[in-house]
């Protein structure tokens, strides 16, 4: 197979909602991270529902299709409906400028880059009938669900409670404010105090990053220990690395005192959108 040839993976894990009715936008306005006025044909946004405490629930891609929301949660806590569809090639491909959220009808459906990176490549939400073809039509190949988790992971990126923890996470140890999940000027959602809060009085302690590794892969789901102190724990595994969610105060002392998984051996492989806060030592 070609390096220029574009690769599709159907995400079995997510399924695409549609939200109707004429106060749809201000009814989700009040309880989302995102601006809702924003989504579009042409611009998706990520967003995430919080609870009253300002923890992690859920996170989706938006868009808004005229006509309704589109929204892709979980598939195991959401209802079915639809399929999406991801390649890196996305951009050329389909005529969208490699922007973040980008957007534009396509394919019965509506076509993406990823809204929080274009170097993660693009997304649709496509009806069900006749994917493969529609896809295939376009010059799409069946892509793996490894190669799309080792981008991800590279580029240290979330995917959903496999990453986070319902009902912990803080939504500035996700990475939501670089990524673009957050508006800051939208005013009151749910959890917006505490989310603010975390922000402008610098109270992150921990934050999810990529690691590498060295011989096997750490267990999903391992604790991280540093001088036999537990200091995070290993979330997705694949392409030689893995992110990990870390507590800030270990990486003052990398040079002195190493991180493991078990026996293994971590190292962090900071990417560049990533902007660490001053530490203090927990």
């Amino acid at each position: 197979m070609s390096e220029n040839t574009c690769r599709y993976l159907v995400l079995e894990h997510r399924r695409v909602l549609a939200l109707t009715g004429e106060d749809r936008v201000s009814f989700l306005q009040g309880l989302v991270s995102n601006d809702v006025t924003k989504a579009s044909t042409e611009r998706a946004l990520w967003t995430a529902f919080l609870s009253p405490q300002g923890k992690y629930l859920h996170d989706f891609f938006l868009i808004d299709s005229g006509e309704r929301l589109l929204f892709a949660p979980e598939a195991e806590r959401a209802e079915d409906s639809g399929h999406g569809a991801h390649d890196h090639h996305m951009a050329a491909l389909l005529d969208l400028p490699e922007t973040p959220g980008a957007a534009r009808p396509w394919g019965g459906g509506l076509a993406f880059m990823d809204p929080r990176l274009a170097d993660m490549g693009g997304l649709a939400f496509l009806p069900l009938e006749n994917l493969e073809e529609t896809l295939a039509g376009a010059g799409f190949s069946p892509g793996a669900q490894q190669d799309y988790d080792a981008r991800r992971v590279a580029l240290g990126l979330p995917d959903g409670s496999r990453d986070l923890e319902v009902d912990k996470t803080l939504l500035l140890e996700a990475g939501f404010d670089e990524l673009k999940g957050i508006d800051w000027k939208k005013g009151c959602y749910m959890g917006q105090e505490l989310t603010a809060r975390t922000k402008y009085r610098g109270l992150v302690k921990r934050r999810l990053l990529p690691v590498t590794y060295e011989g096997g892969a750490p267990e999903e789901g391992a604790a991280i220990t540093q001088s036999d102190k537990e200091v995070g724990r290993v979330r997705s595994v694949a392409g030689g690395r893995a992110l990990a969610e870390l507590r800030l105060s270990a990486l003052e002392k990398l040079e002195e005192a190493p991180i493991t998984a078990g026996e293994v051996p971590l190292a962090p492989a900071l990417p560049g959108w990533l902007h660490l806060p001053k530490t203090e030592k927990a």
